[in-house]
């Protein structure tokens, strides 16, 4: 690869054509690294899925590029009391077969969302689990009522797609999951939205072709209620490898690549006819560890126990690593060392956080201390195909625990492998990664790291099996406060008490790197979100 790399380097060199591809056809071919499981936007909650849904679906609230909140398909909204939103529509919106976007289609999505048996570990179904009830006192009016003070209600409409309630056959549309809201035929199903049939849009674009492997085609779609996109097709073009995409970028194959790593964006620098854009990105890649159970799958102590239940070897793990190294070296300095969940800029973050050091010694002192002087077996289980040179982190990590006699093996495998094993509590140790799209430091805290409470909403992606009360009380009350300041405070008060029992060890936080032929521009964004209605001619 490192041969490939350069041979592309002096590729880089030369002076290519590269005539925007708006002037030919205004057709857009953007080469992803990271590809949408589904055109369903409630099958999966990962970033793939959900810029797909903003560009053919639409949300009610959207966020901009440096993820501040702003109207979509609602026009407004307030809150009446603690307990109650109101959510003003936007007038005047046509999905992309004709039919008016109503209050009827957001309450069906709403249920849809619970319905959807086909979602990997009820996706977006936790933000549904604290609305106790879904008025429409007219077509442009929701009222929403929570069983909880839900004080992010806009960030939390914002992950979910709207889809027409024309997918289903139904009656009078009510928001009562126990009749099923109404519908009296079956809910739209995964394979519906990758056919097209399913995925009436109320976006920018309309789905024409989902081939999973091969490419996601899509048109404009003519009743956008917003700035038309200046795209009239749309190509999405999976390439999970850094060098083949870029390579395609500089052959003319593509107008527009993301996943770009540092060391080939200082290669583009070089040439005028390409342009790239670096935005920090809200992204934390981490380490869960099964920390629950008494013997855990792919841990080999002398003892027969699960050494991650004891949080001095969970501290020995943090210590082994050398975060500076991996930001520095693994990738090329486009990441920031983590020591908390979420960067210091989002609210509810802790102001200068105590760093995370390297300090093998004192790791080996507290393996030690824990009755491991000479340590004990485990398995990294990671991916090799969803966050910026994943498999490669991975490694590094073993390299070090394997430095403090923590003998550690790399299984890495495909995102789509890794996401259903790990939602099946298979693993021991993982690396994932997660951006906290609403919410701050709440999203995190409240996804990873609460018990799991499939009723509340809480811990949906706790496979660790972590569990404290108290912290439960700490977050709960922190996601329940109206009052931003008695929030922020609660929420950095949670973080330090899941920092100081490391449950979950953070890593690193991604930078995003989009790279484009000149003569086209992308703002880039905090999400890391590829959107291709946001990529123009260059002013």
């Amino acid at each position: 690869m490192r041969s490939f790399l350069l041979t592309l380097a002096g590729m880089a060199l030369l002076p290519i054509a590269a005539t925007p591809a708006q002037a030919a056809g205004k057709t857009l071919t953007i080469a992803l690294s990271s590809e949408p499981t589904a055109a369903d936007p409630h099958y999966h909650d990962l970033t793939p899925n959900n810029a797909l849904g903003k560009e053919i679906f639409g949300t009610l609230v959207m966020t901009d590029e440096n993820q501040n909140v702003v109207p979509a398909l609602a026009s407004s909204w307030k809150a009446a009391d603690d307990h109650t939103w109101i959510i003003n529509l936007r007038r005047g919106v046509k999905f992309s077969d004709g039919k008016p976007f109503t209050a009827d289609d957001a309450v069906f999505t709403f249920c849809r969302v619970v319905k959807n048996t086909q979602s990997i570990t009820g996706a977006f179904s936790p933000i549904i689990a604290n609305f106790a009830a879904v008025e429409t006192p007219d077509d442009h009016t929701l009222k929403i009522v929570t069983k909880a003070p839900e004080p992010l209600m806009p960030e939390k409409l914002m992950q979910i797609s709207i889809i027409s309630s024309a997918t289903a056959q139904h009656g009078r549309i009510t928001f009562d999951l126990d009749r099923n809201c109404g519908v009296t035929g079956p809910w739209p199903t995964i394979a519906q939205f990758n056919s097209g049939e399913a995925a009436i849009s109320s976006g920018p674009f309309k789905l024409v072709k989902f081939v999973k492997g091969s490419v996601i085609e899509m048109e404009r779609n003519p009743n956008y209620w917003g700035p038309k996109p200046e795209w009239d097709t749309v190509r999405l073009v999976p390439v999970p490898s850094g060098g083949p995409r870029l390579a395609g970028l500089l052959a003319g194959d593509y107008d527009m690549i993301d996943g770009v790593s540092a060391r080939d964006a200082n290669t583009l620098k070089a040439n005028p006819a390409f342009g790239i854009k670096i935005k920090a990105s809200n992204r934390v890649i981490f380490l869960q560890l099964d920390v629950a159970r008494d013997q855990s799958p792919y841990v080999e102590a002398p003892d027969g126990k699960n050494p991650l239940k004891d949080v001095r070897v969970r501290r020995a793990i943090s210590l082994a690593i050398n975060r500076d190294v991996i930001v520095k070296r693994i990738m090329d300095g486009a990441a920031d060392p983590a020591s908390q969940f979420v960067p210091e800029m989002m609210f509810g973050a802790m102001p200068k956080p105590e760093p995370l050091t390297y300090d093998p010694q004192q790791a080996k002192k507290l393996l030690a201390e824990a009755g491991y002087p000479k340590g004990f077996k485990i398995t990294l289980s990671a991916t090799n195909d969803r966050y910026i040179n994943d498999s490669q982190v991975a490694q590094a990590i073993a390299q070090y625990l394997n430095q403090v006699g923590i003998r550690t093996e790399v299984d890495a495998m495909t995102r789509s492998i890794f996401f259903s094993r790990r939602s099946k509590r298979e693993f021991s140790l993982s690396m994932g990664g997660w951006g906290s799209a609403s919410g701050g430091a709440e999203s995190f805290l409240r996804q990873f790291v609460a018990t799991t409470n499939r009723e509340s909403g809480y811990g949906t992606s706790n496979y660790g099996g972590w569990s404290d009360p108290k912290f439960d009380a700490v977050i709960a009350k922190a996601s329940a406060t109206m009052d931003e300041t008695e929030r922020a405070a609660g929420l950095r008060e949670a973080g330090r008490m899941a920092m100081a029992s490391l449950p979950d060890i953070p890593i690193h936080f991604e930078s995003s790197i989009w790279a484009f032929k000149k003569g086209l521009a992308y703002p880039g964004r905090l999400d890391q979100a590829t959107l291709a209605q946001f990529v123009t001619s260059a002013k």
